[in-house]
């Protein structure tokens, strides 16, 4: 297991060096999207609409935050379920997204895109939203307001903790290795 430091926008060939179970310390820009906010992202996509965020090189990081409390640029900012977005995320890896940060396990679809278009899967730990926020310096949404807590933010991170989950290599840590 490895400690790397990665600054956004991510290159392949940082990619490429990272295994399942190494630390991830994230920093620079990375934007929210939970599953009404990619919905939007892919019939955006399908129209041929512009999208908030460039995808080539972005980190997507699965959260709804709490409202700030007073002098933070953000409340409470845990994890939520990645399986939610398993639908839309193959699309997204193809189209340049390097990294999505979540809790729990990827379908296989998602887990061959992540292979086939060179991204990885990072885990950020559930329960520790408040945390995690720490790590956000500012928030600002930059699309679908409506969506309230999911809408789509551009967070500036300093060394967001997370850790690989499923690499480009097929590794997984959740799966037990076999003795």
């Amino acid at each position: 297991m490895n400690t790397y430091r990665l600054t956004t926008p991510i290159k392949e060939e940082d990619i490429l060096k990272l295994r399942s179970g190494d630390i991830v310390l994230i920093s620079g820009k990375i934007y929210t999207a939970r599953d009404a906010a990619h919905k939007r992202l892919v019939e955006s996509i399908q129209k041929g609409e512009d999208l908030p965020f460039s995808l080539k090189g972005a980190v997507i990081y699965y959260v709804g935050p709490t409202p700030p409390p007073p002098k933070r640029p953000i409340g409470s900012a845990g994890p939520t379920t990645s399986y939610r977005m398993d639908p839309y995320a193959p699309l997204l890896y193809k189209l340049g997204l390097k990294a999505s940060i979540g809790k729990g396990k990827r379908n296989e679809e998602v887990k061959n895109a992540m292979q086939e278009y060179k991204g990885v899967y990072l885990g950020a730990t559930g329960g520790a939203g408040a945390l995690l926020s720490q790590r956000i310096k500012q928030a600002r949404i930059i699309a679908h307001e409506d969506l309230g807590p999911e809408a789509i933010r551009e967070l500036i991170v300093e060394d967001f903790p997370t850790l690989v989950i499923n690499d480009v290599y097929g590794g997984e840590l959740y799966v037990k290795p076999k003795l």
